[in-house]
């Protein structure tokens, strides 16, 4: 009998924050771990619903977290910011180190 040891190799998926910018000026967050494709997506109508429809998209924002923890806890945090607050993350007047600070605070 042969005994094979088994072997689980652990990829590190990083994921990524990012905020979508529509036509009416509004900025929505998700998060991904391939910004390109899921903007894409977002733009051929075939992500989330609430873009459908809303004109033309930009990519706003996007910055890489980590874990895909910790990016739920950082897209839920964002989408309880003000739409100034937003802005001034997309700015960069808002450290995006600062928000994570926070967020691990919590």
């Amino acid at each position: 009998m042969v005994h094979t040891p088994y072997h689980t190799d652990f990829v590190t998926v990083c994921w990524f924050l990012y905020l979508i910018r529509t036509a009416d000026n509004r900025l929505y967050t998700g998060i991904t771990t391939d910004v390109p494709r899921r903007f894409r997506q977002h733009q051929a109508g075939k992500g989330a619903k609430a873009l459908r429809g809303k004109g033309d998209l930009q990519l706003a924002f996007s910055q890489e977290v980590g874990e895909h923890s910790l990016a739920l806890r950082l897209e839920y945090r964002v989408k309880q910011l003000t739409k100034r607050e937003k802005e001034r993350l997309v700015a960069g007047e808002e450290a995006f180190e600062t928000l994570l600070a926070r967020l691990k605070d919590d």
